[in-house]
């Protein structure tokens, strides 16, 4: 979670935030503005104090973070769907795997598995000759596979923690709102109908604004977390087959057909 909220909050996003949040936050202060309604979200704005207006913004930040989150991550799951597809008719008709990484895009996940792989074959040296090929191929590539499991994975936390607190944000709101309306009824020493509803009614928006932001926040949440389970699983398939690749053209193919070699000449000189 750490680690997603730092990807989020990095400087440019937090920029680009504040702006939609800023962009958010106008037309809600001015709803209703265009005539002399009394009520409605343009007089919460008007009539609320510093610490209601920051909700206001606090879920207006909410609502962009969770939408930025959620449109780059499926554009993002998209874009890995096609480097699967490009894999799957392009890695695999190629000679050697090496010639199959230089037919992968740069930016292809598949192709950092595919390299990592690679580069594991070549540095199976020194104490790493120590370890069962077998296993340090595999070790490689479930880093490679992990690696890109994580990059899936920033963004999800996020949608977590606001489609948590925003219904909860929403709701001390309306709290701070109904306590500051019922305060200046008293003061003013008239409990009417029409002098409780409108300031009592604006302070409900808070809540609804909560749930407005929580709502598409937990909706996106698992459309993502279903997305990534699908694009991982043909992640994983790459790296299985790819691992089974590997040990096939690995030093301990090579062994075996140095020993059968071996073993042929042997029987050779007996004869």
């Amino acid at each position: 979670m750490r680690t997603s909220m730092i990807a989020i909050l990095s400087p440019r996003n937090v920029r680009g935030l504040v702006a939609t949040a800023g962009l958010l936050a106008w037309p809600l202060a001015h709803a209703q503005g265009g005539g002399d309604n009394p009520y409605g979200v343009a007089a919460l704005w008007q009539g609320s104090d510093a610490v209601a207006r920051s909700v206001l913004l606090i879920l207006a930040a909410f609502s962009a973070g969770s939408w930025y989150v959620i449109v780059t991550k499926a554009l993002e799951q998209w874009r890995i769907g096609g480097h699967a597809k490009a894999a799957a008719t392009t890695f695999w008709d190629a000679g050697t795997v090496q010639a199959g990484v230089g037919k992968l895009h740069e930016a292809s996940p598949f192709r950092d598995i595919a390299e990592s792989g690679l580069d594991a074959t070549r540095r199976h040296g020194g104490l790493h000759a120590k370890v069962d090929f077998n296993d340090w191929v595999d070790l490689t590539l479930h880093r490679a596979t992990e690696r890109v499991q994580r990059r899936l994975s920033v963004g999800l936390s996020f949608l977590a923690t606001v489609g948590s607190t925003s219904p909860f944000v929403g709701l001390f709101g309306t709290v701070w709102g109904i306590y500051h309306a019922l305060t200046a009824i008293g003061l003013a020493g008239q409990a009417s109908i029409d002098k409780v509803a409108g300031p009592v009614g604006e302070a409900l928006i808070m809540t609804a604004l909560g749930l407005a932001v929580a709502v598409p926040a937990v909706l996106g949440y698992n459309f993502l977390l279903r997305r990534n389970s699908s694009v991982l699983d043909e992640v994983r398939d790459f790296s299985s087959e790819l691992h089974a690749v590997l040990l096939g053209s690995g030093p301990a193919a090579n062994s075996n057909s140095n020993a059968s070699a071996g073993t042929g000449a042997l029987a050779g000189a007996a004869a």
